[in-house]
Order: C-alpha cells, then sequence, then structure tokens
C-alpha cells in the first residue's frame, strides 16, 4: 500500500501545471506536462479533449501530419521528432538530448494554447499533400530533403501571409533550387527578400547541396531554359549558426 502511494506520489510531483493565455470565452484551460518514461518525449496534457477516447494518432514527421494543422505547426519547432495525439494528451519527443526541454516548452505552450482556443479541428482527413512535395520514387535524397523542407518549415510561413509556394525543381550541377511563388507573396514588393533572406538561407543551412534559389514565373515551370544550368551564378556565401527563420 505505501509501496503504490509513493508511486502516485511520484507521478504527482513530475506534472507540471501551467495556466493558459485564452481568448474571452474560453475558461479554465490549463496545460500540463508530465515526463515519460524516455528523457527525449515529453507527455502534455491540455484540459480540454484531444481524440476520442482511446484514440491516438502518431505523426513521424511532418510529412505525415498533412492531415492535422496542430500537429504540422508544432513540427514547424526545430528540434521536435515525433508527435503523438492521444484522448486527453499529445506526447512530444525531440531530436536529441543537445536541444534544451526549456527552449521547446515556450513555443509549444504557444502553439497549443493558440489552436486548442480557435476552435480548429485537431485532425482534417479530408486535407491532401501538395503533389510538387509529395516524394516520388525517382526523387534522390537531396530532392526528398528539400522538399520535405518546403513542406514542413516553409509553405506553412508562407501561407500565414496569403501565398504558397510551389517547388519546380533542383539542379545538383550548380545546387539551383526553382521556386514558384504564388497569392499575396508573387506580388508582394518584398517577394524578392523573402526568397533570399528567408526561403534561400533555410534551403542553405539545412542542406549543404543547395547554393542558391531562383524564382520563376508561372510561363517558365514547365520549362527551364539552359543558361540556369550553365551559367556561373553569383552564390551567396554559406554561413552556419542559427536556423534562419522566414
Amino acid at each position: 500500500m505505501l509501496l503504490a502511494r509513493s508511486n502516485i506520489l511520484r507521478q504527482i510531483s513530475r506534472r507540471t501545471c501551467y495556466p493558459a493565455m485564452f481568448p474571452r470565452g474560453i475558461r479554465n484551460l490549463f496545460i500540463q506536462t508530465m515526463e515519460t518514461p524516455s528523457e527525449q518525449a515529453l507527455k502534455f496534457l491540455p484540459s480540454v479533449q484531444i481524440l476520442k477516447e482511446n484514440e491516438t494518432r502518431e505523426f513521424l514527421s511532418g510529412r505525415e501530419a498533412a492531415c492535422s494543422p496542430l500537429a504540422l505547426k508544432l513540427f514547424s519547432i526545430d528540434g521536435i521528432k515525433t508527435i503523438m495525439f492521444g484522448s486527453n494528451f499529445i506526447t512530444v519527443e525531440k531530436a536529441n538530448d543537445e536541444i534544451d526541454w526549456s527552449v521547446l516548452k515556450p513555443e509549444i505552450f504557444s502553439i497549443l494554447t493558440e489552436y486548442l482556443t480557435n476552435g480548429s479541428p485537431i485532425i482534417n482527413e479530408e486535407s491532401e499533400l501538395s503533389s510538387d512535395v509529395e516524394i516520388n520514387e525517382e526523387d534522390d535524397e537531396i530532392v526528398a530533403m528539400i522538399k520535405e523542407l518546403i513542406f514542413t518549415r516553409i509553405k506553412p510561413a508562407i501561407q500565414e501571409d496569403g501565398g504558397d509556394i510551389e517547388f519546380v525543381k533542383f539542379i545538383e550541377e550548380n545546387g539551383t533550387v526553382f521556386l514558384k511563388l504564388k497569392g499575396a507573396c508573387r506580388s508582394c514588393d518584398s517577394s524578392t527578400v523573402t526568397l533570399k533572406n528567408g526561403i534561400e538561407s533555410m534551403l542553405k543551412f539545412y542542406i549543404e547541396e543547395v547554393e542558391t534559389v531562383e524564382q520563376i514565373s508561372e510561363d517558365d515551370t514547365t520549362e527551364i531554359t539552359e543558361q540556369f544550368q550553365k551559367e556561373d551564378l553569383h552564390l551567396t556565401p554559406r554561413a552556419r549558426g542559427d536556423p534562419p527563420n522566414l
């Protein structure tokens, strides 16, 4: 009996409760955290239901999270490896020991609070993956990594500004990625800044084979001229540091 009570007290002591900031009309929203047997994973316990009773959904990558806007948003945090939803919990696994939970938790709390209080669905079964970032059998490792990064990190940021981005082609000979900006981002005055300072910097940071990013128009989508493959492009010096943000 004493041993059982000790175990219960230990579990309670391992929980941390955080009151969440919430908009008017949403009351008594709290998010607790609970340790798991793995030091790489942390369990988040919101005071609202996530999935149906005894239902779970696991996402091993941002690509698998296409059906869940919440999971996709969590994958935008640098250092998140996997995400699992349960009826009343969300388990987040970080990539390695070098990433500290004290850095990850504030971002996770912010995303959970914002999403769980706006009434959006946790799972959207009707969502489909954009064909331009769908990994095909003929894609090599570099192209697959480019598509994954565009889907998980770049597209969400661009879409928040009312636009979108489409992957067109990667030319390995000179490390050029060709992209097409859509919507508000296509006509935005700062589209070049977004392309070079944001998208190009992020792709170059995570994928060393990428040297430059070029925007192409609607007319050029079906055929990229040979001049881009042959001419000497001015390459931006690579700098390593903190991951760039869009």
